[in-house]
């Protein structure tokens, strides 16, 4: 939704909303599963949780409303800034129900300080930071879960789309390309740092592929010994893959009838060759464009295909959406009538599925699905510096590599079109897959 118009009634139902979908994803967990492995790409959930709310403690109930600290040792608990990765498991965390309890505490005083306050921009700028946040780790839960094959979250219905039809014709698309402006303007209402500033910049024409990268054709890579032959791989992407041992992606296998399977949580099925190929590294990515003679679109060229409705060759005056039009307006919130968000599958669908997401430029579902790989590196916009969570995207600048679009799980409340996700290239946990272009 365009949160201009937020108002007290649609940001508590918004809150109810994260804080119920973060207790539905532990709720069928044993005390084992909610510490899990201890591994750096996941937390433990039972400390995560907790996070979660203590990060609208810091910002909603102490920044903005000026209260005490509900509990003397939640900063010792659960500041993520002070607190190393590793030691997260040997905390003294409380147990679960005083966890929720202490999560609640949290969550009615928020909405308790919501009926109060002034409703402005700086009121509503804080409070969609911690509601942005917890969604964010909604989708961290879902990692976690898929990494350590533990079973699907109980509310999650099963995946309505379990055709497995091949042979998807890819065409591309033509972008006409010219100048643009890049990232989030100073009148956007909400933006995360890594957004400012909106800043010229021209994009030549280029040819970016309909559909993301499907099982089929990721397959087709992986047959012809992809994974065996180092011509296609960067030094670093090769030492990666040896290290890793992988000859095929992280969470596919084939049986003794040579057919191929894939993990979905604690579950093994046929691969669905249709559905967009995920779990996929950006070293992964980048190989397979090397393999199929194409290359990953940059980020100026994902964000004018996906915002701008250029009319000519060169046109440099592109105007550009903020909100993806193939997710609906509703009256207060998004419904996602046209893109595969908000977990409304148990997972992936056909990459040409949702005809009725094709952009102007007749590409299909760029929102959802999963997020897609750029070949840019995470870097600042020309103007930028950080807002008040400062350690939200600095230290990732130079390190990390740009994906956008959003993916299955992903809730479409948060998506813009000037949205940045960034994530280490060699990150094949998280819901990523990729498209392609022209060379």
């Amino acid at each position: 939704m365009n949160y201009a118009n937020a108002t007290i009634e649609t940001l508590s139902a918004a809150l109810l909303d994260a804080r119920s979908r973060t207790l539905a994803l532990v709720e069928n967990l044993d005390d084992q599963q909610l510490m899990g492995e201890i591994l750096p790409t996941v937390n433990p959930l039972r400390w995560e949780i907790a996070h979660a709310a203590y990060f609208h403690e810091t910002w909603v109930l102490r920044h903005l409303g000026g209260q005490p600290p509900i509990h003397k040792e939640s900063d010792a608990l659960f500041d993520s800034i002070e607190i190393q990765h590793k030691d997260r498991w040997d905390l003294p965390l409380p147990s679960l129900q005083n966890t929720f309890t202490y999560m609640n505490e949290v969550l009615q005083r928020e909405l308790e300080l919501l009926r109060k306050i002034e409703l402005n921009k700086q009121a509503k700028y804080f409070y969609l930071l911690a509601l942005f946040h917890e969604d964010m780790h909604n989708e961290a839960f879902l990692c976690t879960r898929q990494t350590l094959a533990f079973p699907k979250p109980n509310y999650i219905a099963s995946n309505s789309c379990d055709e497995n039809r091949s042979a998807i014709v890819n065409e591309d698309m033509e972008i006409p390309g010219g100048q643009f402006m890049l990232g989030a303007e100073r009148n956007d209402e909400f933006i995360f740092d890594n957004e400012k500033w909106a800043h010229k910049t021209y994009v030549a024409p280029f040819s970016i592929a309909k559909y993301s990268v499907n099982n089929e054709h990721y397959l087709e890579f992986v047959e012809a010994g992809g994974y065996q032959k180092e011509i296609y791989w960067s030094p670093a992407a090769w030492k990666w893959l040896q290290e890793k041992k992988l000859q095929h992606p992280v969470y596919w296998k084939k049986d003794c009838d040579k057919q191929w399977h894939v993990r979905e949580f604690d579950y093994w099925q046929p691969l669905k060759l249709s559905h967009a190929v995920c779990h996929i590294s950006w070293y992964e990515a980048q190989a397979f464009c090397k393999w199929s003679n194409r290359r990953l679109p940059t980020e100026a060229e994902w964000e004018f295909a996906a915002a701008c409705h250029a009319t000519e060759i060169n046109s440099d005056q592109n105007e550009k959406i903020i909100y993806p039009e193939s997710i609906s307006l509703g009256e207060d919130e998004f419904v996602n009538h046209h893109a595969n968000l908000d977990c409304a599958q148990l997972g992936t669908t056909a990459v040409d599925d949702f005809a009725e997401s094709d952009n102007k430029f007749g590409c299909r579902q760029m929102f959802g699905n999963v997020w897609e790989w750029t070949s840019s590196s995470f870097e600042p916009y020309p103007g930028f510096s950080p807002d008040w969570y400062t350690e939200y995207s600095r230290p990732l600048f130079s390190e990390t590599k740009v994906l956008r679009g959003g993916a299955w799980p992903t809730r479409s409340r948060i998506l813009r079109t000037t949205l940045r996700n960034y994530y280490g290239a060699d990150r094949n946990d998280v819901f990523a897959g990729f498209r392609t272009c022209a060379i």
